[in-house]
């Protein structure tokens, strides 16, 4: 198509992320694997209309994603899964009163330790069991949790949005003055993240009304069906004996996380070839890869874990669906935004380098885009360091890679508000105000606050 590739380069750039957007919206509208497969019509549009050269697709995000999909679906399978849900219920009914602060907590640590924030449809319905029984508003604890399970993706040492953003860093043309990688960057976002917990927790600890002071709940709770509904029976794994080969799973899966998190600290330990005259290490991301496939294999010999169910169970269903999804919108992104990088440095490089919050503002909408931690990184960090954004920018705002709470759409958050059988935790009637959107704004917001205070500190800004 000879007349579009005549047309400017704002024209061309102009229409081509109209293309872009149309297909974000329309993936994020459909749901699920569609986001992915979107990701083809754009690019047969700009490939073949505009004769834009193909950019790459972010394969060492999606290996690594399936890796540890693979690891954490194998544990899930063996019941090692339910050992650290037991440990984290005995935490939670322990201290029934203050499960609007726990909780969080809880579920961003099970998400640091498994690298995804799936692990939280476990959890919902023991949080919305305690509160409920409590007398606690409901929402409190589960919209707190959800948000705080995905908060926990940058700050996992087995994430791929971590692993994505260290190369990124890593490979910078103007390198961070000793920042060495992988573990630098976990010094920063872990307790950037847990600080980000705690101000959620706190806001949700006086949020909405008590069920004793709320009028709407206490006149639906007059229908003796409905209140059954709601205070129903407990769901619980205490009193549980589980088998030790469970346990076994567990250690396993945690021993490699300490592994992996050892060897990204001292690179001396991973093997080294000569590259152009000098010795360079395993990447973490290979590593990341080798040795969560090795947790699965380990888990599956040892564990007597039946291979059949781990392709059946929640966590593996959903990261299949997240590698779809950053295969095709990173290529799309990647296609379309790396033929226009010299324009958009010149309309947008200064005001990125003169206020550097735009940045962080613009990696969270796009996250909400793609829906995707991993997919924000890799769709907008080259673009942003190839404008001139400071790498130390880019570390200290990492949380702002979780933007898509902003529309209750993503399933963890779905998921919370229907195990919240009290309808607490809800949609609101203009879709925006829905029980979601202040405690992720409050929780990136004060991340990232922490991200730059601590980035500074250890001498990067």
């Amino acid at each position: 198509m000879e007349f579009l590739t005549n047309l400017s380069n704002g024209t061309q750039f102009a229409l081509q992320l109209i293309i872009v957007l149309i297909c974000l919206f329309y993936g994020a509208k459909k749901g699920g694997i569609a986001l992915g497969m979107l990701g083809g019509i754009g690019l047969v549009l700009i490939v073949f209309g505009f004769s834009v050269k193909p950019g790459n697709p972010a394969t060492d995000v999606i290996f690594t994603i399936l890796a540890v999909v693979v690891a954490s679906a194998t544990l899930q399978a063996s019941g090692g899964l339910d050992v650290m849900l037991q440990i984290a219920e005995k935490i939670l009914r322990k201290n029934p009163k203050y499960v609007s602060i726990l909780a969080p907590f809880v579920t961003s640590t099970l998400t640091i330790l498994c690298g995804t924030g799936h692990v939280v449809y476990t959890v919902l319905p023991i949080v919305y069991d305690i509160a409920i029984k409590n007398g606690i508003r409901p929402e409190r604890p589960m919209a707190a949790s959800s948000i705080a399970a995905q908060l926990g993706i940058i700050a996992s040492p087995v994430s791929v949005a971590v692993v994505t953003l260290t190369a990124f860093l890593l490979n910078a043309n103007h390198h961070l003055e000793n920042f060495n990688g992988y573990t630098d960057l976990l010094k920063i976002t872990i307790p950037s993240t847990y600080i980000g917990v705690l101000a959620i927790g706190i806001f949700s600890w006086f949020r909405g009304k008590d069920l004793d002071k709320d009028p709407e709940f206490q006149e639906r709770i007059k229908d003796p069906e409905f209140k059954n509904y709601v205070y129903g029976d407990s769901t619980t794994l205490l009193g549980k004996k589980l088998p030790m080969i469970q346990w076994v799973a567990m250690w396993i899966f945690l021993a490699a996380i300490a592994l992996v998190a050892l060897l990204g600290y001292y690179s001396d330990l991973r093997p080294a070839w000569e590259v152009k005259g000098v010795m360079k290490p395993l990447g973490m991301t290979q590593v990341i890869q080798i040795f969560m496939l090795l947790t699965g294999s380990l888990i599956l010999i040892f564990c007597k874990t039946d291979a059949s169910k781990i392709g059946k169970n929640e966590i593996f269903r959903s990261g299949m669906i997240a590698m779809v999804a950053v295969f095709g919108i990173s290529w799309l992104a990647n296609t379309m935004f790396s033929v226009h990088t010299p324009m958009i440095k010149e309309a947008l490089g200064a005001v990125v380098t003169d206020h550097p919050w735009t940045y962080a503002v613009m990696l969270l909408l796009i996250s909400k885009l793609v829906n995707s931690q991993a997919a924000a990184l890799v769709a907008f960090v080259p673009l942003a360091l190839g404008i001139g954004v400071s790498p130390a920018i880019i570390l200290a705002f990492a949380p702002a890679c979780y933007g898509y709470y902003i529309l209750p759409t993503y399933p963890s958050d779905l998921a919370a508000i229907q195990f919240d059988r009290s309808g607490t935790t809800h949609i609101g009637r203009f879709v925006i105000n829905h029980s979601f959107i202040i405690p992720g704004l409050i929780g990136v917001i004060v991340s990232c606050i922490a991200g730059y205070i601590i980035t500074g500190l250890f001498g990067y800004l």
